[in-house]
């Protein structure tokens, strides 16, 4: 992680009051005097401030059933951040494994574990989200295999990768993905004519949400061990 933020993990010091910890020549990573906050560091280097070892906190990993009209953002916009949902300590120093738009609901992560929620986020990973969607128009047989074979979203140049529908009633759907792009579930299902009235993520790998609307719980070892294990 970043020297800055590895600072903040392991001191009571904001943001702002580690970089300048740092400018003051008062950090030595395995005897050097850093001063660039940027800096890597790894769980193995011996970092120092003004001769104090300094050792993070344990990373933290958090489901959050998200509601509507929220955003996965640290800070509130035109809709409150999602994060205003989790009462911990120092909640501003987490981050969103991936996002859900203001209209979608449904699983959201969050951690301050930058490695973990890569494994998640990367399509290298094939890490699968399954979706609910709600559809305008009947959604027709044929789109099964459409989206096993991969469709052309606009602006794209090349073709999504294999996905899993999963037929409930005329107009809903199950779709499984493994790859993150802007609005993709949208932006499929309007690539072939229909339109997504309602979005709802229920899985991401082995971990189905299981909080009620706005609660959040902490991850279990074994869930948090499963990403760290992705192929």
């Amino acid at each position: 992680m970043r020297l800055d933020k590895f600072i903040c993990k392991s001191t009571e010091l904001a943001r702002t009051e580690a970089t300048a910890v740092l400018h003051s020549g008062k950090v030595l990573v395995n005897g050097e005097v850093i001063k660039d906050e940027a800096t890597q560091v790894h769980e193995n280097n011996r970092i120092t401030l003004s001769g104090k070892l300094l050792t993070a906190r344990a990373s933290r990993y958090i489901m959050i059933h998200k509601p509507l009209d929220t955003v996965c953002s640290n800070v509130d916009d035109v809709y409150p951040s999602l994060l205003n949902h989790v009462d911990i300590d120092k909640s501003r120093d987490l981050h969103f494994v991936g996002r859900l738009d203001a209209d979608t609901t449904g699983l959201v992560f969050v951690t301050d574990d930058g490695r973990w929620s890569y494994n998640i986020t990367t399509p290298k990973k094939q890490c699968a989200k399954v979706y609910r969607v709600n559809l305008r128009d009947t959604v027709a047989e044929d789109v099964t295999i459409k989206f096993l074979h991969g469709v052309q979203l606009q602006g794209e140049a090349s073709l999504t990768l294999p996905a899993v529908l999963e037929i409930v009633n005329p107009r809903e759907v199950l779709l499984t993905i493994t790859e993150g792009k802007f609005h993709q579930v949208k932006r499929m299902f309007a690539a072939i004519g229909n339109r997504v009235e309602g979005l709802h993520r229920e899985k991401i790998g082995d971990v189905s949400l299981d909080v009620d609307i706005g609660s959040w719980r902490f991850l279990t070892e074994s869930e948090i061990q499963s990403f760290k294990n992705e192929a």
